[in-house]
């Protein structure tokens, strides 16, 4: 059981996999800051100067000094930063349909086969019989 289980995790799947996840987390790394750091402020600054990352409805003031006794942390819905996730989600969303698109379109199909005609073989016959005649 364990050398089969060795097999597995050696198989090139696994590690494809792998290096598939890890380079899915990086590369959710470079799309989020994208979209924080160039595609936010952009959209801000065409809708007056709203920063979407501080936008959010406030439940509960907080009150007194972080870290002291008694001292109340904010409760608020952040909407602004779902605003961003959905941005987020466009972006990747378009990046893997142009990705996808593009694999597809290298793999064309082979091309259809020649039409079949007569062989060559079946032309002299024709042309014998008909010098025949």
């Amino acid at each position: 059981m364990l050398k089969e289980f060795k097999n597995f995790i050696m198989s090139g799947n696994v590690i494809e996999f792998a290096v598939a996840v890890i380079l899915a987390g990086a590369v959710g790394l470079m799309v989020n800051g994208f979209v924080n750091y160039i595609v936010m402020p952009v959209v801000g600054e065409f809708t007056g100067g709203v920063d979407f990352a501080n936008l959010k409805y406030v439940l509960t003031e907080a009150s007194g000094v972080a870290g002291e006794a008694g001292a109340i942390a904010e409760n608020a819905i952040r909407y602004g930063a779902w605003i961003n996730t959905i941005v987020n989600l466009i972006i990747v969303g378009f990046v893997l349909f142009m990705i996808v698109k593009a694999y597809n379109k290298s793999k064309t199909p082979p091309p259809p086969p020649a039409p079949s005609g007569p062989s060559q073989e079946d032309l002299l016959g024709e042309i014998r019989d008909l010098l025949k005649k």
